[in-house]
């Protein structure tokens, strides 16, 4: 969240509310959960960390709002973010591990956790086909939409073969 609030303060500089405003319209239905607490708890870490400094702006017919813009260390990250081809998203290790652990300590059954976890994904999957049904095809939301189905039928498939390894070794 970070680096995509400072790329947009890279633009030009904005306050909470305008940012708030351009990640949902960038987000599409996937916005809607952003939190708007979230993005100025981001801007203050931002400021502490020396990314982003705040000035007052006063207007005539509102209260004041502060406006944040880049640093030099803010721009500088920006451009390493973009450069970046890591992935953020965590591969499935965490899951695997607690389908080990749940084997050997016998704590649950490995299949009924990968049962309920796809059962998860596929409610996440109707819910993501059904959003990207609402945008108009070739936005940059439908875009954001079209991978996250794309990466939830991938972990899917990786689940079925989740579901064949644990059955296999409960025979």
């Amino acid at each position: 969240m970070q680096d995509v609030v400072l790329a947009l303060l890279a633009k030009e500089p904005s306050h909470g509310y305008e940012l708030r405003a351009r990640l949902r319209r960038a987000l599409g239905p996937l916005g809607e959960e952003l939190n708007a607490g979230q993005v100025y708890v981001t801007l203050r870490r931002l400021e502490k960390a020396g990314l982003a400094e705040a000035r007052v702006a006063a207007q005539s017919d509102r209260p004041d709002r502060k406006v944040y813009e880049l640093t030099a260390a803010g721009r500088d990250r920006v451009a390493e973010w973009l450069t970046d081809v890591g992935w953020s998203r965590p591969a499935p290790t965490e899951f695997h591990l607690k389908l080990v652990a749940a084997a050997v300590s016998r704590l649950a059954d490995p299949v009924a956790l990968v049962d309920a976890q796809r059962r998860e994904l596929l409610r996440r999957l109707a819910e993501a086909q059904r959003a990207a049904l609402e945008l108009p095809a070739g936005s940059d939301a439908a875009l954001l939409l079209e991978g996250a189905v794309l990466r939830l039928r991938a972990d899917l498939t990786w689940l079925e073969s989740c579901a064949e390894h644990w059955s296999a070794k409960g025979d």
